[in-house]
């Protein structure tokens, strides 16, 4: 009597052997961000920091976890994902800093349809490159490849990452107060936030696509929106050894108006000077495209600024920080030229 083979795992659509010759490669990776502080996994199935606490009267752990959303989208259309990497380091570890944070180490998902050793591999390098350019521990992750739920092609990635400060030594020391001066980091574009405003106006509503070159835009479009979210870690933590910030925000999901907002108290107003600071013209290019107000463009976008802080008077952080305005007594929270929230 015949009988039908069995089943196996592979013919479910997941690849086991595949995905140990991956981890085996990105392994190799992640191994180039290890420091003294990484222990031996010893068959261990997570991956092994002690902390060191040297000179801290009360250390304290920062946590954040995100993504790159749809950006995903626009790097499967370039073909381009090395970049995403980065994106997806920079939008955890900068939102450690507000709080004085060091980044210790960073774990990514990449849940996937099925697995593409290549492209995943571009992902993970520049996860570790990133990791590498502000000192923090590739210490793991998981790749998940799950057919049925994630079409063939298809692929998320989640980013988590841990950092370190001392709590008795308050290095973002509000409050804000009148008179206080604004500074900021420019961005290097639109980041990984609203990048499905943006390719509804530029590929829906404008008809253009990823190959398009516009006028005032140094690539092509695709190429233009996938440009890699700055890191802030090395210029903060630097200014922070000698500078004491009333506030300090990294302005990703709500736009550089709805993050400044939240670090202004009632009856105070930050006002912005535009022409303190350069706009990259992808942010031009968005709201022609989609007829986007630019008050939807300050509160979904970060308009030129990736990193913010409130210092009092009397202090001037140095170059590459630009004065970009002050506070003022007001019934506004914030004013950016002639939008007021």
């Amino acid at each position: 009597m015949n009988k039908t083979p069995g089943l196996s795992y592979r013919d479910a659509g997941v690849d086991i052997a595949g995905a140990d010759l991956f981890v085996h490669t990105i392994s190799a990776l992640a191994k180039q961000t290890h420091n003294a502080d990484v222990l031996p996994d010893v068959g261990a199935f997570a991956g092994l920091m002690q902390l060191n606490t040297q000179g801290m009267q009360k250390p304290a752990l920062a946590a954040a976890c995100d993504g790159v959303g749809t950006k995903l989208l626009v790097a499967r259309k370039v073909g381009w994902y090395e970049g995403l990497g980065q994106d997806l380091v920079a939008m955890n570890v900068n939102d450690l800093l507000p709080v004085g944070a060091r980044p210790l180490f960073f774990l990514d998902y990449i849940a996937t349809g099925k697995l593409e050793p290549e492209i995943l591999t571009e992902v993970v390098r520049g996860i570790a490159n990133a990791c590498k350019a502000v000192g923090c521990v590739l210490l793991g992750g998981e790749t998940a490849e799950m057919p049925g739920l994630y079409p063939k092609g298809d692929f998320d990635l989640a980013g988590f990452t841990v950092g370190i400060f001392d709590a008795a030594d308050k290095r973002v020391k509000g409050p804000v107060q009148k008179g206080d001066r604004i500074f900021a980091l420019p961005s290097s574009g639109v980041h990984a936030n609203g990048l499905s405003l943006a390719r509804k106006a530029l590929f829906e509503s404008a008809g253009h696509d990823v190959n398009t070159m516009l006028p005032g835009l140094k690539n092509k479009l695709g190429m233009e929106l996938l440009t890699p979210t700055r890191l802030y870690v090395n210029e903060v933590l630097a200014l922070l050894q000698d500078c004491r910030p009333h506030a300090a925000a990294h302005i990703t999901g709500g736009g550089i108006l709805n993050r400044v907002r939240r670090m202004i108290p009632d009856g105070l107003s930050a006002q912005f000077n535009p022409s303190a600071y350069p706009c990259p013209e992808i942010f031009h290019a968005i709201s022609q495209a989609g007829n986007v107000s630019a008050l939807e463009m300050h509160r979904t976008f970060n308009m030129g600024l990736g990193y913010v802080i409130i210092v009092q008077a009397d202090d001037h952080p140095p170059a590459p920080w630009l004065e970009v305005g002050e506070v003022t007594d007001g019934d506004t929270h914030v004013c950016i030229g002639g939008l007021c929230v």
